[in-house]
C-alpha cells in the first residue's frame, strides 16, 4: 500500500473555485466513508481548511487511485469532475509525505509560517480516527507532521515569516498601520464561534477594543466563547453573545465585523451591510465610484431589464447605456459584433435613448473599426478617479465559501477583507530567511519517516522468521527428548540453550542487516527475499502484522 494525496488549495486554484467546493462537516464524513469504502483506499483523512481541501489515502494502485479520489471529491464537493481536473494536484508516496510536513510547517499557508494549521491537521487526524477511517499510515503520518510542525516553529523563526490568517487579515483592515492603535476603542461584532472565530475574538480583545458580541446559531457556544472572553488575564473587554437574528441590530453598532461561519449561502448580503450603514450615518449607503467596478461583484440590473446580453455585466460602470459606445469601448471585434446582434433583436427604444437600429448601426461600425485596429479605444477622455472616503466600517470574512456578499466593497465608508483579497496581498509578503531553515527540516522528517516506515513494513516479515525458527527449535528438542529418554533436566537445559545460542547467533546478522537495508529506498524487496529463501507462509507474516496494527490501535489517542 502507499501514501496518495489528492487535493486543491489557493496555489492551485482561484478563490471562486475553492469556494464553491468547500465540504461541509457532514460532506467530509461521507467523503471518508465512502473513501475506504472505495476498491484503491483501506484508510483515509480529510484536510479542509479555508484554503485547502485534501484527500489524504492509503491505495493499492497509483492509477486507480487518483481516478477513484478525484472523482469521489468531485462528486462531495458538487463541482464537476472536468471543471475541477485542472486546479487538482496529486502528491505519491515520498511527495506525498512531504507535501504534508511543508502543510503543517506553514510554508504551504497563504501566510507563509502561521500555526494554527497545526489545530486543523490534528482535528482532521481526530475526525479520520472517530470515524475509523485512519489506519496505521494515516495516523503515523498526521502525528508524525503535528511534531514536525513543533518542531519547526520551536527551532527556527518561521514565526516571524508570518502570522495566523485573523492577523494579516486585522492587519489589512488597519490599512497596515499598528492594529493596537486602529482596534483601540472600537465594538467588534464576531459571527461563529468556531476555532477561527474564537481566535479572531481572542486577537481582538488583545488588541484593545472595547467590547466584542459574539453570535452564532448555537447560542451556547456563543455564550461559552464570551465568557472566556470576559474570563481572560490578558485583556479588560466586555463581552456578550446573542443570538444569530440580533446580528442586524448589532450591525448599526460595531465598527468591526469578523464572520467564519460554515454556512453554505451568504450571512450578510450586502444590502444587510448598507442598512447598518444607513442606520449608523442616517444617510442611504451609496456606491463609492473609486473603487473599480470591475473588481467588485456588482449587483445585476432587474430582472427583464437586459435578458442575454452578452456584456459581462458585472463589469460595466454605472450609468453607461449597454446599448451605447461606451458601453463597447475597449472590446474586441468578435465580442462586438455578437453585441450587435442582440441589440438588433430589441424591437423598443427606451425613452431618451437611441433607437435598437441605431444602436445597432453604431455597433456595426465600430466593429469595422475593431477588425482594423484591433480594438475600440475609450473615446472619452477618462475622469481622475476620486479618493476614497476613509472607512469606518470594516467587514473580515475569513470563510470560505464567503459569508459576505463582495459587493459590500462598493459602499462607501466600508472596508471588505476577504480571502480572495488576502490571497492578493500574501503573495507580495517578504518570507523569512528561517524559511530555508525549515525546508531542511522537512527534507530530514521525509527522509526519517521513509526509512522508518521501510523498516516497519520488514518488521512482520523478521518476526515471522524468528517464529519459525522457535517452531523449528522446540521441534527438535521435542523429538531429541524422545530419543534420549535417560537425560536429566540439567542436561536437558544445556541443550536447549547450546541449539537457541545456535539459532540466535545464525539470525542475528541478517535479520540486523536486513532491517538496515530496508530502510533505504527500494528495500521493500528484502522483506519478499526473506519470504521466499526460508518459504515463509504468508498467512503468519499477515497474522503479525494484524497484531502489530491492533496494538498500534490500543495506544493511538482518542
Amino acid at each position: 500500500m502507499s501514501l496518495l494525496v489528492v487535493g486543491l488549495s489557493h496555489r492551485s486554484a482561484p478563490v471562486s473555485v475553492l469556494e464553491r467546493a468547500a465540504l461541509s462537516a457532514d460532506a467530509q464524513t461521507k467523503l471518508l466513508q465512502d473513501t475506504v469504502a472505495a476498491e484503491p483506499a483501506t484508510e483515509a483523512a480529510v484536510l479542509a481548511t479555508c484554503n485547502r481541501i485534501e484527500l489524504y489515502a492509503d491505495v493499492d494502485k497509483f492509477h486507480a487511485g487518483v481516478a477513484e479520489l478525484s472523482t469521489l471529491l468531485a462528486q462531495h464537493s458538487g463541482v464537476g469532475l472536468e471543471e475541477l481536473t485542472p486546479y487538482l494536484y496529486v502528491h505519491y508516496e515520498d511527495r506525498a509525505v512531504h507535501h504534508l510536513f511543508s502543510v503543517a510547517c506553514g510554508l504551504d499557508s497563504m501566510v507563509v509560517g502561521e500555526g494554527q494549521i497545526l489545530g486543523q491537521i490534528k482535528d482532521s487526524l481526530a475526525r479520520a480516527q472517530e470515524l475509523h477511517t485512519a489506519g496505521k499510515l494515516t495516523n503515523d503520518l498526521f502525528q508524525q507532521g503535528l511534531r514536525v510542525g513543533k518542531r519547526a516553529h520551536s527551532e527556527t523563526g518561521i514565526d516571524r515569516a508570518g502570522q495566523s490568517l485573523v492577523t494579516f487579515g486585522l492587519e489589512q483592515l488597519a490599512g497596515g498601520g499598528v492594529v493596537e492603535d486602529w482596534a483601540r476603542g472600537k465594538r467588534a461584532l464576531v459571527i461563529g464561534a468556531g476555532s477561527m472565530s474564537s481566535l479572531a475574538a481572542a486577537t481582538l480583545a488583545r488588541a484593545g477594543v472595547a467590547e466584542v458580541v459574539v453570535a452564532n446559531r448555537t447560542f451556547e457556544r456563543a455564550e461559552r466563547l464570551a465568557q472566556i472572553l470576559a474570563e481572560a488575564d490578558d485583556n479588560a473587554v466586555t463581552a456578550r453573545a446573542v443570538r444569530m437574528d440580533a446580528v442586524p441590530d448589532e450591525l448599526t453598532r460595531a465598527h468591526v465585523v469578523v464572520s467564519c461561519t460554515g454556512a453554505t449561502g451568504l450571512v450578510l448580503t450586502a444590502e444587510q451591510v448598507a442598512q447598518a450603514v444607513e442606520g449608523r450615518t442616517g444617510q442611504p449607503a451609496v456606491a463609492d465610484t473609486a473603487v473599480p467596478a470591475a473588481h467588485t461583484r456588482a449587483p445585476l440590473p432587474p430582472a427583464g431589464a437586459d435578458e442575454n446580453c452578452p456584456l459581462d455585466l458585472a463589469a460595466v460602470q454605472p450609468g453607461f447605456s449597454l446599448m451605447g459606445e461606451a458601453a463597447v469601448a475597449g472590446m474586441d471585434a468578435a465580442t462586438l459584433e455578437q453585441h450587435a446582434a442582440w441589440v438588433s433583436g430589441k424591437t423598443t427604444a427606451r425613452p431618451g435613448r437611441r433607437s435598437p437600429e441605431a444602436d445597432a448601426e453604431l455597433i456595426t461600425a465600430l466593429a469595422a473599426t475593431a477588425a482594423t485596429v484591433g480594438r475600440i479605444p475609450e473615446r472619452r477622455k477618462p475622469e481622475p478617479p476620486a479618493e476614497r472616503p476613509a472607512p469606518f466600517f470594516f467587514l473580515l470574512d475569513l470563510a470560505m465559501p464567503r459569508d459576505i456578499d463582495a459587493a459590500v466593497h462598493r459602499l462607501a465608508g466600508v472596508r471588505l477583507v476577504d480571502i480572495e483579497s488576502l490571497a492578493e496581498a500574501s503573495a507580495d509578503a517578504p518570507m523569512a530567511a528561517d524559511v530555508d531553515q525549515v525546508r531542511r527540516i522537512v527534507s530530514d522528517e521525509v527522509a526519517a519517516f521513509g526509512a522508518a516506515q521501510r523498516a516497519a513494513h520488514i518488521t512482520p516479515t523478521v518476526v515471522a522468521l524468528r517464529t519459525m525458527a522457535a517452531d523449528v527449535v522446540a521441534s527438535e528438542i521435542a523429538r531429541l527428548d524422545g530419543r534420549l529418554p535417560d537425560l536429566d533436566e540439567r542436561q536437558r537445559g544445556e541443550i536447549r540453550q547450546a541449539v537457541h545460542r545456535v539459532v540466535d547467533k545464525l539470525l542475528h546478522a541478517p535479520t540486523v542487516r536486513v532491517k538496515q537495508l530496508a530502510a533505504e529506498p527500494g528495500g521493500a524487496g528484502y522483506a519478499d527475499a526473506l519470504r521466499t529463501l526460508f518459504d515463509l507462509d504468508p498467512e503468519t507474516v499477515a497474522s503479525v502484522s494484524r497484531a502489530g496494527d491492533s496494538t498500534d490501535k490500543k495506544d493511538r489517542p482518542a
